[in-house]
């Protein structure tokens, strides 16, 4: 029997411990920040909500074919395609946001819907090399696979729906995968957690059958925006996980109920669904919300007494001055991961997600991700805090693929 070189053995040794990654707690700063991008290009991230169609339409919106112009390079709002392959964005889905001003109109929105399909519909196919529609989470893994930015689509505020059930199938096929159920007032579906109407109690007999026609054409509901009452009822009714696509934990917020409370979190955890965390300051920091009230206060005062509004001319450098006086309070990265912790602790892993809303919550992103380019700062903050690689893979993609995958399961065997 051949007795092995002590060189062969040394030699093997070298060799394996080379391949093995180094673990996080012994990494350089400047490694872990390395190791936070390569994670954030590695596995695909998804955002559960970015508000550029929106942004666009207010920007008149118009496609440079040249591609010079918007979304592929601007240093206008949060997103475009560079910042986002910067930050390793893959699947932002595109809010086909409907402002509450609309359920006042005969189509209930319908028209502003279906323009901003088209706006989303419409980059896709005139930039091909750059970004493209998906519909399944196998066509944003296909367009991943080539190097695409993929653009879902989720409606905020089911206001489009009107009173017609058929809208439900009709926003299906025009790629809608999911509708948020109101926004800032009580709807023909439901109550909203901003208005103390509280027309419905919850869900309306309408939103009943919403809901239902939700799980049945493969659309997944999003409690985002919905009171306390609407979300238990939709819990009750609901065949399918749910999300909350951009919303944060009330636990660092007591008093904006816009926000997830505990109870609320592991019933959402216990239905299956994911909580994708809302990276606004007032989302995030209650001492940052309250600060930022106090100085819009003053900041009102002070213009009331020169007779100006906001929109005023003449009110622009008072603003500037008071704004350089009184800067804005901001939470940051850390406050995002504490978030994450704590749906982790209340619900587990497989329920939380990234819902930025970005270009939908103005100039109150957090210090550390202030565009679409500083996802790996968030990844990075997660791995110091012991999160492990396939962790920050269910964070940025997989517990909403589930999700995802369920909900468009269960239409097909409906």
């Amino acid at each position: 029997m051949k007795l092995i070189s002590p060189l062969l053995i040394l030699i093997a040794t070298l060799l394996f411990s080379c391949s093995e990654k180094k673990p996080v707690d012994r990494m350089t700063d400047e490694e872990l920040h390395s190791y936070s991008d390569e994670l954030a290009h590695k596995y695909i991230i998804t955002d559960g909500h970015v508000d550029l169609p929106y942004r666009l339409r207010m920007k008149n919106f118009r496609l440079e074919r040249e591609y010079m112009g918007i979304p592929v390079s601007t240093t206008d709002g949060d997103f475009d395609y560079e910042r986002a392959k910067k930050g390793g964005l893959d699947a932002p889905f595109m809010s086909i946001y409907i402002p509450a001003e609309y359920q006042k109109q005969p189509d209930s929105g319908k028209a502003l819907a279906d323009s901003l399909i088209n706006m989303v519909i419409t980059i896709a196919t005139e930039i091909p090399d750059k970004f493209a529609l998906a519909n399944s989470v196998s066509e944003v893994e296909e367009n991943f696979k080539a190097g695409k930015i993929s653009l879902p689509m989720g409606m905020e505020n089911g206001t489009p729906i009107g009173n017609d059930i058929s809208n439900v199938q009709y926003f299906h096929d025009r790629g809608i995968r999911y509708i948020t159920l109101t926004h800032g007032k009580d709807n023909q579906i439901c109550d909203s957690s901003y208005d103390s109407t509280r027309t419905w109690n919850g869900l309306s007999p309408f939103g009943e059958q919403v809901v239902k026609e939700m799980n049945r054409v493969g659309i997944m509901v999003d409690i985002s925006h919905v009171s306390d009452s609407t979300f238990y009822d939709v819990i009750k009714i609901t065949k399918t996980p749910v999300i909350a696509s951009h919303s944060s934990c009330r636990a660092f917020t007591p008093d904006f109920q816009r926000n997830m409370n505990d109870d609320m979190i592991k019933r959402l955890g216990e239905n299956g669904g994911v909580i994708q965390i809302n990276f606004g300051s007032s989302f995030l920091d209650s001492a940052a919300r309250a600060g930022n009230v106090i100085n819009r206060g003053k900041l009102r005062a002070i213009l009331e007494e020169k007779g100006l509004t906001l929109t005023d001319s003449l009110a622009k450098p008072v603003i500037e001055q008071f704004r350089k006086d009184n800067p804005s309070l901001f939470a940051d990265v850390e406050m995002v991961a504490n978030h994450i912790d704590h749906v982790v602790k209340l619900a587990g892993i497989d329920h939380v997600g990234i819902g930025s809303d970005f270009d939908g919550v103005g100039d109150s992103l957090p210090t550390g991700l202030k565009d679409v380019s500083q996802y790996p700062n968030l990844i990075y903050v997660l791995l110091k805090r012991g999160y492990s690689e396939d962790d920050i893979a269910k964070i940025c993609h997989k517990n909403v693929w589930r999700v995802w995958n369920q909900v468009e399961q269960a239409s097909k065997g409906s």
